[in-house]
């Protein structure tokens, strides 16, 4: 599809949130003829949106009108298994997700970062790294700001920095960023993918199915698993794009390492960057973020002096690994952003002095296993709150020396501060989405940092 083939085109946009709203009105001001459907109620922003801008909707529910349509633009939130997407499947008519559509009216280069755990970090880093060196850049997709919003706007000498997820990488048909980097592949939201983890991670490689020539993939070499298909690929694939590696354990042999507490460049030469320890963000999952936004800056042209002051200077990202306060000895940490179990590793990888872990929330078929040696080995007490609660207490609770369940996230806090010793930390690292108790990890956060600031 291109732009010059909507006019009159009856598209149906499933899903009325942000990335579906956004898909709408992008498609309605080229002339294509939209239809919006979501299976619940429409929020009114949202709904007011699509009324200002003319654009039909339904909501609370898929009629057979939606079906009605020369293709189907699909927001993340959609899963393919539901009734409408398998009927389109079925009867042959396209379907798009919303980076698609949106990639068909973007004239910059685009650099798309995937992975389980670190894509919002890298990718805010990505564009405070080119904002450094004064270029213009737009920075969404699964950010929360949809690529819709800004696709048209960014021109030819513009860079788009795109968070992407598998869900949004399910139907893509055409698109193809510039630089494409994978940070990890850990097992996650398999309630989606029937448990299949390799249907997942094939998910998160199509990132890199339509580049060639020209194009390069910036890839992990610690993650055995990116490691084991990267290599792979490579011998599948003759006219593919260039592949650079990062690492924290290690010399690679093209792209960016850590060593001897420096990290080093390796693209056409080699020359040291910087020490470690001058980097804003702490924590090796952190470490490997900065690689992985430095391998990809430097191809796009950025120059080693720039580099350094980006990476001494960028702020972090709220509602990861957040420091909220300090209250009688006691820190607070808001890791909202920890929707799996991988990233709750991370965050605990990262403590050196005993914490209270707050979890809990929507469970998405998590395996807690990866998590107990380290609640043995760091967590004082357990608080597990919403869905998954009973869970999350069964699983973590035993390997910590103390654990119980709250009853809503205000009790959750209140537990927790009880737990809590001087020197030790409060950490909300849910493992789990939020949509049990709340619409979003960002309102779960700020709820954190409200009842937080009012202990």
């Amino acid at each position: 599809m291109t732009p010059g083939t909507l006019r009159g085109k009856n598209v149906t946009v499933v899903g009325a949130a942000r990335s579906g709203v956004a898909a709408a009105r992008l498609l309605h001001a080229q002339g294509a003829r939209v239809f919006v459907t979501d299976s619940g109620q429409i929020e009114p922003a949202f709904r007011s949106a699509l009324q200002a801008e003319g654009i039909a909707f339904e909501e609370g529910g898929h009629s057979d009108r939606a079906a009605r349509a020369d293709f189907l633009a699909t927001s993340p939130g959609a899963p393919s298994s539901i009734p409408l997407l398998r009927q389109a499947f079925a009867s042959g008519t396209p379907v798009y997700s919303e980076i698609e559509v949106a990639s068909w009216f973007c004239r910059a280069p685009v650099i798309a970062v995937t992975g389980t755990n670190g894509k919002t970090t890298t990718v805010l880093l990505l564009g405070h790294l080119f904002r450094q060196a004064g270029k213009k850049v737009f920075v969404g997709g699964n950010t929360g700001y949809p690529f819709s919003n800004f696709a048209e706007a960014a021109g030819p000498s513009d860079l788009v920095a795109l968070e992407v997820s598998s869900f949004q990488l399910d139907h893509i048909a055409t698109f193809r960023p510039w630089i494409a980097v994978m940070l990890n592949l850990a097992p996650d939201h398999m309630d989606r993918y029937d448990q299949d983890f390799d249907a997942y991670a094939r998910s998160k490689f199509r990132i890199t199915e339509n580049q060639g020539p020209g194009d390069w993939f910036v890839c992990n070499r610690d993650d055995g698993e990116v490691r084991a298909r990267a290599s792979a690929l490579r011998a599948a694939r003759k006219k593919g794009p260039a592949l650079l590696e990062y690492s924290r354990m290690g010399a690679v042999e093209e792209g960016a390492f850590a060593r001897d507490g420096e990290i080093a460049l390796r693209i056409t030469d080699e020359k040291i960057l910087m020490r470690s320890d001058e980097l804003s963000l702490t924590g090796p999952h952190n470490l490997h973020n900065a690689l992985a936004a430095t391998v990809a800056a430097r191809v796009a042209g950025l120059s080693p002096a720039v580099l350094r002051e980006g990476l001494r200077t960028f702020a972090g990202v709220p509602h990861r690994m957040e420091l909220i306060r300090e209250t009688g000895g006691v820190r607070y940490v808001n890791d909202s952003k920890a929707t799996n179990v991988h990233a709750v590793r991370y965050a605990l990888e990262s403590m050196d002095v005993p914490v209270v872990l707050i979890a809990g929330g929507r469970d998405k078929g998590n395996d807690y296993a990866p998590l107990k040696q380290l609640v043995k080995q760091k967590v004082r007490a357990v608080v597990a709150v919403g869905e998954s609660a009973g869970k999350v207490a069964r699983e973590l609770g035993s390997e910590a020396a103390l654990a119980m369940v709250a009853g809503s996230f205000e009790e959750a806090v209140r537990r927790a501060r009880l737990c809590a010793k001087a020197g030790d930390v409060v950490l909300l690292s849910p493992a789990c989405a939020s949509f049990d108790m709340f619409r979003n990890y960002e309102e779960r956060g700020d709820a954190f940092r409200h009842l937080v600031n009012a202990l």
